[in-house]
C-alpha cells in the first residue's frame, strides 16, 4: 500500500557578493535541504512529493481536495507567512482561503502532520517563523515560544531515548549519532516524548507524538538534514528507518 507524503519547505536561495581587488560581482545559489530524506525513501512504500518553499507560496493547496491527495504532510523549515501571504493577498489585497485553518481541518479529518525543526520552523530565528498561536500550532503536540527558539549545541548532543519499545522507534536500538541543535518547545498535556536532549544540555524534547481529532501529529525539533543533523546522523542506517517508522505511524489516521 502506497503512502503519499507531501514535504513542504526545505529550500532556500542565497546571494553573495564576491570582491576581487577593485572588482566585484554577485552570485545566487539555490539550495535543497532534504536530499537525505529523499534518498532514504527511494524505493519504499512512501511516495514523496517535494514542494519547495518558493513553490509552496502559490502551489500549496487552497482547498481540502488538494490536501486529501496526501496521507502525511511534513512542514520543514518554512514559515507561516509563506502560507498566509500568497501574491493574491500580498500584492493584490484579495482574499483567499486561510491555508493554516485548512491544514488544521485536514488533520481533524484524519491527516498526519509532522513539523520538522529548523531556522524557519516552530518560532524560528528571531521569532520569524511565526507558527505560535496559529491553527497549525493548535494541532501539534507542542507549543511554540514567542521568541527566537533556536538551541545551538556546537558540542553535539546525543539523544536520550525514553520509549524504546514504541513502534516509531522499532529497530533503532543503540546510541544515536549526535545532533547540533533543536528548536525549544513546550509540551502539551498528554504528548508522548519518545526522545529528548540530555538533561545537562537542557532536556529539550526531540521527538514528540500526539493527535488532534482523527489525525496524528508529531514534532521532530531538530533538522531533516544538515546543518543540525550531523553527516553521521544522515548516514546512519537508522536514519531511513526512523523516518519510515514515523511516517507510517502518522499515516495510521488515514486508514
Amino acid at each position: 500500500m502506497t503512502t503519499k507524503v507531501l514535504l513542504v519547505g526545505e529550500s532556500w536561495v542565497s546571494s553573495a557578493t564576491h570582491y576581487k581587488g577593485f572588482d566585484q560581482f554577485g552570485s545566487v545559489t539555490f539550495h535543497l535541504g532534504a536530499e537525505p530524506l529523499v534518498e532514504a525513501l527511494k524505493g519504499s512504500r512512501f511516495e514523496l512529493t517535494y514542494m519547495t518553499a518558493h513553490d509552496a507560496v502559490e502551489k500549496f493547496p487552497f482547498e481540502m481536495e488538494g490536501l486529501d491527495a496526501y496521507d502525511v504532510i511534513i512542514l520543514s523549515d518554512i514559515g507561516a507567512n509563506s502560507f498566509l501571504l500568497p501574491p493574491a493577498v500580498w500584492l493584490r489585497s484579495q482574499t483567499v482561503p486561510n491555508r493554516l485553518r485548512l491544514i488544521k481541518a485536514w488533520v481533524e479529518r484524519g491527516g498526519g502532520l509532522l513539523m520538522v525543526g529548523g531556522y524557519f520552523s516552530f518560532q524560528g530565528i528571531d521569532g520569524k517563523a511565526r507558527w505560535r498561536k496559529t491553527p497549525v500550532e493548535d494541532v501539534l503536540p507542542v507549543t511554540c515560544h514567542p521568541w527566537d527558539d533556536r538551541v545551538e549545541m556546537p558540542e553535539g548532543a546525543v539523544a536520550e531515548v525514553l520509549q524504546p519499545d514504541h513502534p516509531v522507534l522499532a529497530g533503532l536500538g543503540g546510541t544515536w549519532p549526535f545532533v547540533l541543535g533543536v528548536n525549544e518547545v513546550e509540551l502539551r498535556d498528554g504528548a508522548q516524548v519518545l526522545a529528548r536532549i540530555p538533561a545537562d544540555q537542557g532536556g529539550h524534547p526531540l521527538l514528540v507524538l500526539g493527535g488532534h481529532g482523527k489525525g496524528r501529529t508529531a514534532a521532530w525539533t531538530s533538522d531533516i538534514g544538515p546543518h543540525w543533523l550531523s553527516p553521521a546522523f544522515c548516514a546512519w542506517e537508522g536514519y531511513g528507518r526512523l523516518w519510515k517508522n514515523l511516517l507510517g505511524w502518522l499515516a495510521h489516521g488515514r486508514g
